[in-house]
């Protein structure tokens, strides 16, 4: 046989080999590229397309002059893609390493692991690391020296992240903005929707190399920062609220402690803090209880601040006049043939006038207002004060208090609800409760904002060029007569006279007005004779009012005396008062029976 023959056995093998070959080939490709066409595609554009988010910058919060409550500050994340990484940038690590301050160890081992292993349903996966993470906070000056350091594959993402200069100043009000972006509460929770702004984005593609091609950018959407917001709380006013919380609870240790400052004529807050409180840049290392704004949230009975509900509304009714008798030796009145027992007083008392149960506190005297409105007309303006109900507070959280509808009424509740017992109420509606007599008889939503502050679309256009939404003053009704207001802030001047219960409120050359409280806490079901709930809520000048302060006290520890409002709210209310005289400079005004207090009001 000749060397050169080749069977036709073997041939014909060859050749059928040759034709399976090309036939799986050809099948795959028809697999590939018709049947997973479509899936194919999809991950080759989402390989090839680069699509990246450009952060919007949160707009900022400033108090009403103008000073800076919260911003957002720019940093980049820094980490490597250890794909792209070059064995001559090894020596470079060191100074990578210091620039993060990170040992150089861990950045060693960022650089040199390429996979992980994953956990399937099929068991472990190996999965290439694209990104690993070095740093999640780098400042500007920072990542520019990492970028001469001309490393390949580091690279950084910006980012914004929420800080706030004051600490724990005006925390409850401000509220704080989470690691994942969400607003929780305060001011940035309910501005949120101006503050966040709106993301941009871009599209172009990557090379094989995963590196954009800046040339095939074929969209791009620049980000739209947030709106800045503009406060009616006062920094200054603020601090001083703060400090003088801050020896309440040095002095007393109490459980916990509200003050509030706002201008009674427009519902402006100018200050408001609680204790406990807690750190705004720290949030995540703060009990939740010391999160929550007890002004708005807890609720206590409010005591004898109470008694200005009966007060008023016997007076608007004409059911009495300032001079008008009561008998409060008795612990029995008469009504409707049936005799209701009286609550008892501090101090024994006999005959009394309108104005001095109001000076001095008589529950006797305010239950005999009581009964003398009767169950519904009482009723109906504890509701028009604003009890009962939510004051409108701009912030999440707020609750209604409790105030029982007559139906629900006890035989006591008669007697007891005009001396402020029978109902649970909030600080911030006892603040704004005792601001409607001072306001001539409005009562006004509380307002915290002021003023959202944009470069475009003017609403209004301030001294520097931008625009301004204002957030005007808002009502929400009259509950008494401006005429019974000026007799009801005449009456509260004289619980601050040397006759009545809060004298040590009392400022040389200023008429303060207003009026002490001191509850005693239910435990066990039991009201206990050693845990107090002590209040003040007042305004000055009694006149022509220009703040309103409360400070409310829960259970301050005095070893062998009682928590009185006069013990442990008074004298905070002085100390704060005093100092908003300087700052804001208020001058004395006229005696309070001139009555101008319409003349600086906006709404009659």
């Amino acid at each position: 046989m000749s060397k050169g023959f080749i069977s036709a056995f073997r041939l014909g093998i060859v050749c059928i080999a040759v034709l399976v070959g090309f036939a799986g080939i050809a099948t795959r490709l028809v697999h590939l590229q018709v049947v997973q066409r479509d899936d194919l595609v999809r991950q080759v554009e989402k390989a090839r397309k680069k699509v990246v988010v450009l952060k919007a910058r949160r707009g900022s919060i400033f108090d009403v002059h103008g000073n800076l409550m919260a911003s957002s500050r720019s940093f980049i994340e820094v980490g490597v893609d250890p794909h792209s990484t070059l064995e001559e940038d090894v020596e470079k690590l060191p100074q990578l390493a210091n620039l993060l301050e990170l040992p150089v160890s861990e950045v060693m081992v960022a650089f040199d692991k390429k996979t992980a292993f994953r956990r399937s349903k099929n068991g472990n996966e190996t999965k290439q690391i694209r990104w690993r993470k070095l740093s999640e906070s780098v400042g500007e000056d920072t990542y520019d020296r990492i970028l001469e350091l001309k490393i390949k594959g580091v690279y950084g993402n910006r980012d914004f992240r929420r800080t706030y200069p004051g600490g724990s100043l005006a925390a409850h009000m401000l509220g704080y903005v989470n690691r994942e972006g969400i607003a929780t509460s305060g001011v940035e929770s309910y501005m949120d929707f101006y503050l966040r702004g709106q993301d941009g984005w871009r599209e172009s593609e990557r090379d094989g190399r995963r590196r954009e091609l800046a040339q095939f950018r074929s969209s791009e959407i620049p980000p739209a920062d947030g709106y800045d917001v503009r406060l009616s709380l006062d920094m200054v006013v603020q601090h001083i609220v703060e400090r003088e919380l801050e020896n309440i609870v040095e002095k007393f240790n109490p459980k916990g402690a509200t003050i509030i400052v706002s201008d009674p004529l427009t519902g402006y807050i100018m200050g408001l803090a609680n204790y406990p409180s807690f750190d705004l840049n720290y949030y995540n290392e703060a009990d939740l209880a010391n999160q929550r704004n007890i002004a708005v949230t807890d609720i206590f009975e409010p005591g004898s601040t109470f008694k200005i509900v009966a007060a008023s509304a016997a007076l608007e009714e004409s059911l009495v006049t300032l001079d008008t008798q009561f008998n409060c030796g008795s612990d029995i009145i008469w009504a409707k043939g049936k005799a209701l027992r009286l609550p008892r007083d501090s101090h024994d008392h006999g005959m009394m006038s309108v104005e001095e149960i109001v000076m001095q506190s008589s529950n006797r005297g305010a239950a005999h207002l009581g009964v003398l409105l009767g169950p519904n007309r009482l009723y109906k303006y504890a509701r028009a004060f604003g009890f009962g109900e939510e004051t409108q507070f701009p912030f999440g959280g707020e609750v209604r208090g409790m105030l029982h509808p007559v139906k629900k009424w006890d035989g006591l509740t008669i007697t007891r609800l005009p001396m402020g017992h029978a109902v649970g109420v909030t600080p911030m509606q006892i603040h704004f409760a005792m601001s409607t007599i001072a306001n001539g008889g409005i009562l006004m939503k509380p307002q915290v904002v002021s003023q959202i502050v944009s470069k475009a679309e003017p609403v209004f256009v301030d001294d520097n060029g931008a625009s301004v939404l204002p957030f005007e003053p808002t009502q929400k009704r009259r509950v008494i007569s401006k005429q019974t207001a000026e007799m009801m802030a005449k009456l509260l001047t004289g619980v601050v006279s040397p006759e009545g219960t809060a004298n040590g409120a009392a400022i040389e050359g200023f008429q303060v007005a207003g009026k002490t409280g001191t509850t005693q806490k239910i435990i066990d079901g039991q009201y206990s004779s050693s845990h107090h709930v002590g209040s003040f809520s007042g305004f000055f000048p009694a006149s022509r009012p220009r703040v309103a302060i409360t400070v409310i006290v829960d259970d301050a520890q005095l070893k062998g005396r009682t928590a009185y409002g006069s013990t442990v709210a008074v004298p905070s209310f002085k100390v704060i008062s005093e100092q908003l005289i300087q700052y804001l400079g208020i001058n004395p005004i006229e005696p309070i029976n001139t009555y101008a207090l319409a003349e600086r009001g906006r709404y009659d």
